[in-house]
């Protein structure tokens, strides 16, 4: 039913310093909105949104669909379980898709469940690129969010809305690795009693020189890396994460892993990565989280 992760939006005060990090950092293109401004990383509309706001936030998922039945499965599934849902057809034009039916999940996040997401012309790089980054089936990436009740959540993300289990990672804290899609997540979900939270957003390129171009830019402005270059044991990404304007991280990353539900195993991984991904000396605070319950 759900196929991929369309786009995703956020609002912060830092809404002027995305336009060097989206096209110089990230190697996005930027588009002026009459709501903020977007990111195209593709021959799509803008898939990473970013709106003017008092504090950082994650405002919302949007997710892409089948097709119209499959919105309408999804509808079907969230009522039974006391989650309203509302068509908006007003802010389906100004996301670029042709429909677009909202939720608020559990945890408070809230969701925009799509179709037909719009094609935008010629993707063109911010800065020097020798590649481009890797959509099309896959979506726009990952994301990782933290929320209050991991069992709660699986329920949810993997009984309502379809996803399946990838992988688990237990490393003194548990983290889920769900797929809708051939990419070895879409979605990911750590437990973390007390706190929902957005963690970080994975984009893929599909070139390493233009990892290592970008790793270069980042450490040539002297940007916060929340994580160094390193490679991951389940998707076995190779990727630095870099934290953004607006507090949280930007995962960048090369060669990740994909899966064939046919043959595909669940495995639990006891690390994180098989070499680097080294935090900073001096922890960071989490940029966008909220205390609950």
């Amino acid at each position: 039913m759900l196929s991929s992760l369309a786009y995703i939006g956020f609002e912060t005060p830092a809404l002027d310093d995305w336009h060097e990090f989206g096209t110089q950092v990230l190697g996005a293109q930027v588009v002026e909105r009459p709501d903020g401004l977007g990111l195209r990383i593709d021959d799509r509309a803008e898939r990473i949104m970013i709106h003017p706001g008092e504090r950082n936030n994650l405002a919302y998922f949007g997710w892409d669909c089948d097709d119209n039945a499959a919105v309408d499965a999804l509808i079907d599934r969230l009522g039974p379980i006391d989650i309203a849902t509302a068509e908006e057809p007003d802010l389906a034009s100004l996301r670029n898709v042709e429909r677009l039916v909202s939720f608020t999940d559990p945890f408070g996040f809230r969701h925009e469940l799509t179709t037909g997401l719009a094609h935008a012309g010629e993707f063109v790089a911010g800065r020097e690129m020798d590649g481009g980054f890797v959509t099309g089936e896959g979506g726009l990436g990952h994301a990782v969010i933290m929320v209050p009740d991991l069992d709660a959540a699986m329920d949810f993300f993997v009984g309502t809305l379809g996803f399946k289990v990838s992988d688990h990672i237990e490393v003194g804290m548990s983290l889920r690795f769900l797929h809708c899609n051939p990419r070895h997540h879409t979605i990911a979900l750590s437990g973390a009693p007390g706190v929902a939270g957005f963690h970080h957003l994975m984009l893929e390129v599909e070139q390493f020189t233009d990892l290592g171009r970008a790793l270069d830019i980042v450490n040539d402005k002297k940007m916060t890396l929340a994580m160094s270059l390193g490679r991951h044991t389940n998707d076995l990404m190779t990727s630095f994460y870099v934290r953004t304007p607006s507090g949280f991280e930007i995962e960048y990353g090369t060669g990740g892993l994909l899966v064939d539900d046919e043959n595909w195993e669940v495995d639990t991984y006891d690390a994180m990565s098989f070499w680097g991904h080294r935090p900073p000396e001096e922890r960071l605070v989490p940029g966008i989280m909220r205390r609950v319950g």
